[in-house]
Parts: C-alpha cells; sequence; structure tokens
C-alpha cells in the first residue's frame, strides 16, 4: 500500500515534494493558482510536523534548457518562500542541509534539465541528495516516467503520497470499482485518438457514454453520415466502428449528436442545424438544442458521472451553449460527479459552478490513463 503523508515520520528531516505548479503565468503574473492551492494542505502539514520542505516541481515545456519565461520565480514570490535558482548542485544540497524545522524553499524549473524527462540515473542520483523523505503530490504528472515522479521514489527508502495524490486515488478508485449505478460517462474534445484506450475501458465499466466534441463528427462519419467539414480522423473511423459495435455487445448505450450547432468558419456566424447530416461547407462547432435535452435526461437519472472535454468550441460565446449546459446540469443533478481534463475543468469555472461539482481532477492526462489502465507510475512506485 502507499503510505500517506500522515504515516511519515517527518519531524527534522528535508521533505523532496514533488508538487505541480505547472500554471499558466504571463508576465510574471500568475493566471490561474488553482494548482498551487491545492498543494498547500500538504506542505502546511509537513511544516506542522517539523518537516523542512523542499518544493519541486516542472513548468511548461522548456525542452532541458534554461529559459527565463519558464522560471518558477512567481510562483515562489506568490507563496513567498525563498526560491533556489538552480534545482541541483553542490549549492542546493548546502541550503537543504542549513534549514530549519518548518521552513520552505522552492526549487527552479526540473525540466530545465533533460534527465528530467529521461529519467537519467545521474539526475535521479543528483535529486536524491536533496531529501531524506520522498512525497509526491503532483497528480497531474503520475502517468509520466520522469525522474522527480518515477526514478527519484524508486531510489527513496521513506515515501509517500500527499493529501492531493490522496483524494484523486479515492475518487478515481470509486469510479473503477464501486461506482453507483447507472454510470454515465461524457466525453468530448476534438480527437478519438486520444480518447480510444479510455473509451474502451468505460464500456466495461459505463451504463451510457455521451459523445460531443470534434471527436463526435469522426463517430457520425464511421456510420456514413454527411459531416462536412468538420474535424474528422480519417485514420480511425475504423476504430470508432469498433468502439461502437463493442458497446453495442456490452449493452452500453453510446449517444452521438442528433444535431447541430454549424458555421462556415471558427469565427463565423453560428447555425442551427436540425438534422444529423451536415451539409458540405459548413462544419459543426457545438451540439444542438435536441442533443443538449437527450443528454440532460440521461444525466438526470445517472448517479455517477464522469466528464472528460468539452461539446463544442466553447471558448467562443456562439458555440457555447452544449458545454455550458452540461455543466450546469452537473451542478444540479444528484450524483456524484468528477471533471477531469484541461478543457473541461475550465467549463465548469466559467460556468459557475465548479464549488457543486464533487471531484475536479487536477490531471488532465493522468486522470484518463488511471480509468484506462487502473493504475499511475507515478503512484505504483510509491507502494
Amino acid at each position: 500500500m502507499v503510505k500517506k503523508v500522515t504515516e511519515l515520520d517527518l519531524s527534522g528531516k528535508r521533505v523532496f515534494l514533488r508538487v505541480d505548479f505547472n500554471v499558466p503565468i504571463k508576465n510574471g503574473e500568475i493566471l490561474d493558482d488553482t494548482r498551487i492551492k491545492e498543494a498547500l494542505s500538504t506542505i502546511n502539514f509537513i511544516k506542522e510536523k517539523g518537516g523542512k520542505v523542499i518544493l519541486a516541481s516542472h513548468l511548461g515545456r522548456p525542452k532541458g534548457e534554461r529559459k527565463p519565461e519558464f522560471s518558477l520565480k512567481p510562483v515562489a514570490d506568490y507563496l513567498n518562500v525563498p526560491f533556489l535558482s538552480d534545482c541541483i548542485g553542490e549549492e542546493v544540497v548546502n541550503y537543504t542541509k542549513s534549514m530549519k524545522n518548518g521552513d520552505v524553499v522552492l526549487l527552479e524549473n526540473l525540466r530545465f534539465y533533460k534527465g528530467e524527462e529521461k529519467n537519467s540515473d545521474d539526475f535521479v542520483n543528483e535529486l536524491k541528495k536533496l531529501g531524506d523523505v520522498y512525497i509526491n503530490d503532483a497528480f497531474g504528472t503520475c502517468h509520466r516516467r520522469h525522474a522527480s515522479v518515477y526514478g527519484l521514489p524508486k531510489v527513496m527508502e521513506e515515501k509517500g503520497a500527499g493529501f492531493l495524490i490522496e483524494k484523486e486515488v479515492q475518487y478515481f478508485e470509486k469510479l473503477l470499482k464501486a461506482p453507483e449505478k447507472p454510470f454515465t460517462a461524457i466525453i468530448g474534445g476534438a480527437k478519438v485518438s486520444d480518447k480510444i484506450g479510455v473509451l474502451k475501458s468505460l464500456i466495461n465499466l459505463v451504463d451510457n457514454i455521451l459523445i460531443g466534441g470534434a471527436m463526435a463528427y469522426t463517430f457520425l462519419k464511421s456510420q456514413g453520415h454527411n459531416v462536412g467539414n468538420s474535424l474528422v480522423e480519417d485514420d480511425y473511423l475504423e476504430l470508432a466502428q469498433e468502439i461502437l459495435k463493442l458497446a453495442n455487445d456490452k449493452n452500453v448505450s453510446i449517444l452521438l449528436p442528433q444535431d447541430h450547432v454549424v458555421s462556415d468558419s471558427l469565427d463565423g456566424e453560428a447555425e442551427y442545424l436540425d438534422s444529423i447530416d451536415i451539409p458540405d461547407g459548413k462544419m459543426g462547432l457545438d451540439i444542438g438544442q435536441k442533443t443538449i435535452k437527450s443528454y440532460i435526461e440521461i444525466l438526470k437519472k445517472s448517479k455517477t458521472v464522469l466528464w472528460n472535454g468539452p461539446m463544442g468550441v466553447f471558448e467562443k460565446s456562439q458555440f457555447s451553449e452544449g458545454t455550458f449546459s452540461v455543466a450546469k446540469i452537473l451542478a444540479s443533478i444528484d450524483a456524484v460527479t468528477v471533471v477531469g481534463g484541461g478543457d473541461s475543468v475550465s467549463a465548469v469555472k466559467k460556468a459557475g459552478v465548479a464549488e457543486k461539482i464533487d471531484h475536479i481532477s487536477t490531471g488532465g492526462g493522468a486522470s484518463l490513463e488511471y480509468i484506462e489502465f487502473g493504475s499511475l507510475p507515478g503512484i505504483d512506485v510509491l507502494k
């Protein structure tokens, strides 16, 4: 079993805490501090127990090079904690050794070194010099076999999970092992290719799958419908058919849009189209009224709902109704509601209903992989 942070002896120890501070920053200002706030309970607990907190994170994709726009300094300023301009090396090691109980420090971006994403032994050994205890609380990176997530805990004796990972695991285990039925998954977004594995896994778990977003057009085309100029992954038409057949064999109902909001382009005027087929020259950019209504009916009867991916191009107000209707109904139904994946998370926030959702996952790719494989490398390695 994975040890919880509450089960570890932290007093006087240097605690290497892997957090997910991969937050949007513009001109040194943090645009969304959700991920930082999510880490605070673990940070504060370690401080209270007399641990010395060494915070480590990545930010963006600097690809193993030092790039000032990817520095974590703005996060240190936000937290009002000391910041080190490197994440390995003698000076960093000496600093951690001089820390007092309850002190906190933030290291520079781990991905400034190629060894982080390559999980190189040398980089792992450098990181190992910084801590006596390892705690991971970065659920959003647990699907990656990177040095700070996978290689380091492998070589640390004392290790465990923070409160955020504990909460995430609790919800996903419930979804995978004992969901209240009927269980409905709402899957949207642009690409079927990103969601093949998760769709196949969901067919073994759920009663209904509601499909929206551009991926719906690949499914509709696979059934012989005309989808006009809508985004389609032609290489995945056969796989889409396979998924529909698999669902049918398992008695799982997959619902596809029956009507659409279309336009000539992403910036064009929205037109309502009361038919399943889309004429040439038009592209589907949101689900239509009938579809919204039929999806809402199913959601009202559901006892567990998982949502990943928007129903349309919701960043543009004329194509946002499908996505916001789903967000609002999730907030009002009597069911366990779990939302994962960047776009659906920003949709529930924009709709102003975030606090009414039972669990908003901090991991997009990680939450999908958890459902697909039933575990994540960064969590398994803590056992």
